[in-house]
């Protein structure tokens, strides 16, 4: 139980990162479906942080990764601002163009670097396997992350941005009537740059919490094996809230921990399903609750409508 349970916060807490990086940027106006590209190049900026700071202080391996991943995941998501709201392109395309872009810009990358140090290696594999101790903290069984306690504080900063600041009642405002906000003043496209470049940041180190998951070792060829799509689910469900975006990841995190450990609960054991099933039971758990709750889903009013200044 000791193991489900720490399988299960680390897994919530990438989908509460990469989940409330949606929220902020849907509350905008931008629908963020590149969550998935943007996980997989922040997990590799952060991959990379680890692999060269390998020895450094532990305390040094912490803030370069959280900053490396962040940053290369708020410089990818631009691409999503800049076609979307300077050209006004197709969100749901774009969004879908950059998750494909992401995993094979990464794999490329990878492969480029582990090249140039050894000629024979071409694979897309980065190795961090003593900079991962840094963030592990050990209470007898229980193997707690220090990205756990990152996700909790940026969840409360979340919350306390989008309903307690000026910023955030800005930014959900341009989300449900861009006209009217821009009327009193707000700039509407700064604000969902904005949106955009938040999600960015909180993507991008989802990536990374989800390869340090449960390996020490990442093959960039996977990517993120659709949490990002995972995410957005939780999302919905959560009813682009922080608090109930929270909840909706601890349920979906505990079906995916249990395709890590149903081996060591009796129960499970004895019933010999196969682990593929325990892998698809998030997925599958995903759509029976959206098939159950979208209907009564209320999503931000000019989500995915692209901002003309001139239209009233």
């Amino acid at each position: 139980m000791t193991l489900l349970l720490q399988y299960t916060l680390i897994y919530a807490s990438v989908l509460i990162l990469v989940a409330l990086g949606g929220c902020f940027s849907e509350h905008s106006g931008v629908i963020n479906l590149g969550l998935e590209g943007i996980m997989v190049m922040g997990a590799m900026g952060g991959a990379l942080a680890m692999k060269y700071l390998t020895g450094a202080p532990s305390v040094v391996i912490i803030l370069a990764t959280i900053a490396a991943s962040a940053l290369v995941g708020l410089v990818y998501s631009l691409l999503l601002a800049v076609a979307c709201i300077n050209f006004k392109a197709d969100q749901t395309i774009i969004g879908t163009a950059l998750n494909m872009l992401g995993t094979a810009a990464a794999t490329v990358i990878i492969k480029a670097i582990n090249t140039s140090a050894n000629p024979d290696d071409v694979s897309s594999v980065v190795q961090y396997i003593d900079a991962k101790k840094s963030f592990i903290v050990s209470f007898g069984r229980f193997d707690f992350n220090w990205f756990m306690l990152v996700t909790l504080l940026l969840l409360i900063a979340a919350y306390i941005l989008l309903y307690k600041t000026r910023f955030g009642l800005r930014l959900m405002a341009c989300g449900e009537h861009p006209q009217a906000a821009d009327s009193v003043g707000i700039n509407v496209y700064k604000m969902r740059y904005a949106g955009v470049m938040i999600s960015g940041v909180l993507g991008g180190l989802g990536g990374i919490v989800y390869i340090t998951a449960g390996v020490s070792e990442w093959k960039f060829e996977n990517g993120v094996v659709g949490f990002g799509f995972l995410a957005l689910a939780v999302m919905i469900f959560g009813q682009w809230k922080p608090t109930r975006i929270a909840l909706a990841a601890l349920l979906f995190g505990l079906f995916r921990a249990l395709s890590n450990v149903y081996s060591g609960i009796g129960i499970l054991s004895m019933l010999n399903i196969p682990s593929t099933v325990y892998n698809m039971l998030p997925y599958m758990i995903s759509l029976l609750v959206l098939a159950l709750t979208s209907k009564n889903s209320r999503a931000p009013k000019a989500e995915g409508i692209p901002y003309d200044k001139g239209a009233r």
